[in-house]
């Protein structure tokens, strides 16, 4: 495994950033989750249940080990400290400043591994006037402008169901940000500190909207937007049996194909007609597309080269041919979601479930000389689970 050999510490909860460690440890990082002493890890709680935690919190802590301390004990933080020694990486997600009033911030555990590296991730970042501010996945999409787009004109913008700025915007960047300060660590022998803002990340993904926008000072309205409903090329339709196809027919080649398919060659010249044009397309595909069921359109586009698909349910996602060959969702024994990484020498793997609340908190212990008796005090002490 290409990661075997570091020792991730996980203070995070929830989802931005158990996905980062997530991806780690799938790939042969040790992560140990250090939980709350009370309820650890919220995502342990959620409905439904696969045995006493959820299945949320089993997709995303597989692979991990649990301890359960209590770090604003002084016993407690001595536990933690001697286990950031041993450790390659620090993970959390409090609120700028909460690791500083513990005692445990980046320049505590620094000195204590200057080799460590430490990866913060908030909604909007360790600095600026909205540091210190709660929020949530749909929160950073509405500052960073992004949210406005997720509409047509005239209608409220649609809450995405993916969360995009907890793991685009949080957690992928947090795995990159953790892997390159560990390739320089290997230059200079030093951690670093890594501050992941969610909102900054989310307004880095608006590549296809914002330079456009600096360049012009013209701001798009909701439904413009050639790759949100602006071109007919790009657009869901329904379908007579109330299903829907996607078509992605962006480039000219693509395009003509799918005109093709529909029966309106006409139509060829209109890829790149201006709005109002546009509004019009769409309603005559609509109407056409509305002429038949969903499986007869996919039979006629089947050996044509464009960019169609038909809208697919969890079930009908969970039985597609391409994902069952990937072998994307895993449904026997413990279902799970696959690492999505393929990687021909060394793939990720489910090599265990998620854990029990502090469930290696002896082994772990023993391995930074911490013994059995010196941990059934600690636990008598309330310190640890």
């Amino acid at each position: 495994m290409p990661l075997n050999s570091y020792r991730v510490l996980d203070l995070t909860r929830l989802l931005p950033g158990p996905y980062c460690t997530l991806l780690l440890a799938d790939y042969g990082a040790e992560v140990i989750k250090v939980e709350d002493m009370k309820t650890g890890d919220y995502a342990r709680w959620e409905e439904p249940k696969i045995d006493e935690n959820s299945a949320f919190f089993h997709s995303l802590n597989r692979n991990k080990k649990s301890i359960s301390i209590d770090l604003k004990a002084d016993q407690g933080k001595e536990v933690f400290l001697k286990l950031v020694k041993e450790a390659d990486v620090v993970v959390e997600s409090f609120r700028p400043g909460v690791m500083d009033r513990l005692g445990i911030g980046y320049d505590v555990l620094a000195s204590v591994n200057p080799a460590l590296v430490y990866c913060a991730i908030t909604g909007y970042g360790q600095t600026g006037p909205y540091k210190d501010l709660p929020g949530h996945d749909i929160n950073y999409l509405s500052y960073s402008g992004l949210l406005h787009f997720f509409g047509r004109p005239n209608t409220k913008p649609t809450v995405p169901p993916a969360q995009i700025a907890d793991l685009g915007g949080g957690a992928l960047p947090a795995a990159f940000g953790i892997m390159m300060a560990l390739l320089e660590r290997e230059k200079s022998g030093k951690g670093q500190f890594i501050d992941i803002s969610m909102l900054d990340n989310v307004i880095s993904w608006m590549q296809t909207i914002l330079p456009d926008y600096l360049t012009t000072n013209v701001e798009p309205r909701p439904g413009e937007l050639t790759l949100s409903g602006g071109k007919a090329c790009y657009e869901v339709y329904e379908t007579k049996d109330k299903r829907y196809l996607s078509v992605g027919a962006l480039e000219p080649k693509f395009w003509e194909a799918f005109c093709k398919g529909i029966g309106k060659e006409e139509f060829i010249p209109l890829l790149d007609a201006p709005l109002f044009k546009q509004h019009q397309l769409k309603a005559d595909i609509q109407t056409i597309i509305s002429e038949k069921p969903l499986e007869a359109w996919l039979t006629i586009f089947s050996d044509m080269d464009t960019c169609v698909a038909p809208v697919l349910t969890l079930e009908e996602m969970k039985h597609n041919p391409q994902l069952a060959y990937r072998e994307m969702v895993q449904t026997e024994n413990h279902p799970h979601i696959s690492p999505p990484i393929k990687m021909s020498k060394t793939p990720g793997t489910y090599k265990q479930k998620a854990p029990r609340l502090g469930e290696h908190a002896e082994e772990l212990l023993a391995e930074i000389n911490i013994s059995s008796d010196e941990y059934k005090r600690l636990k008598e002490n309330g310190v640890m689970l």
